[in-house]
């Protein structure tokens, strides 16, 4: 099955700057044009919707790889700059390294070290969502308050991370080989180990931003060292 991916297209001259968004959010809404048009003022940015966020259709329980086959499909042969945020970047890493794609730097923006989607209590998940009692453990009851925001396709988003969850993210097995900037906010405890994935591969660094994980992508810190380390 082919799964075609929504994107937006801002037009511009050069390679393209194609942004990955967040659990339960939407191309504009993690990458709006009132922060990026000024930073990337003549190249071409692409915003993708993840399955199940957007316009994207849903995947069902499409494991991790099929995700990627759609990105890499959406995404184009051209050679493209690649910047990703939580969710967005733990697909990014995968993404950089499909054979179809051509990626010549990469950005990973409030990445976890770890693989979270694997502890989550799914029936207590769906149970909650169709009005059942809220999940007694945290990270489930966290994943259900996201899933549940206005707008968001709370039982798609789950079959999403339920396939996720079925191919984990394993940054120990292989990483991306072109250069890598990790940024994570200073009070974002989920990209804590961003310094350890760094050391994992061959041409990355890591920084920090002022912010938690949800504020951290909206500062000008932020967006500053995106643009350099995409114009260096």
């Amino acid at each position: 099955m082919t799964i075609s991916l929504h994107t937006d297209h801002h037009r511009g001259s050069g390679r393209p700057v194609v942004f990955l968004h967040g659990l339960a959010s939407r191309g504009k809404q993690d990458w709006p044009d009132a922060e990026w048009a000024a930073v990337f003022t003549d190249r071409p940015r692409v915003l993708v919707d993840l399955p199940a966020h957007g316009r994207s259709p849903a995947t069902g329980t499409a494991a991790t790889s099929a995700v990627i086959d759609a990105l890499a499909l959406a995404v184009g042969d051209e050679e493209i700059d690649l910047v990703g945020y939580s969710l967005g970047a733990r697909l990014a890493w995968d993404l950089a390294q499909h054979p179809s794609a051509r990626v010549r730097r990469l950005v990973l923006g409030g990445l976890s070290a770890a693989e979270p989607f694997g502890h989550l209590d799914l029936a207590a998940a769906r149970a909650a969502i169709g009005g059942g009692p809220a999940p007694q453990d945290p990270l489930t009851a966290m994943i259900v308050h996201m899933v549940s925001l206005p707008g968001a396709r709370s039982a798609q988003l789950l079959d999403l991370i339920e396939g996720l969850a079925a191919e984990p993210f394993a940054p120990e097995a292989r990483g991306p080989e072109m250069p890598v900037l990790l940024v994570g906010g200073v009070h974002d405890t989920m990209s804590d180990g961003i310094d350890a994935l760094a050391a994992l591969l061959p041409d990355a660094r890591a920084m920090r931003v002022p912010g938690d994980h949800v504020t951290a992508l909206h500062t000008a810190e932020f967006r500053t060292a995106v643009q350099s380390f995409l114009t260096a």
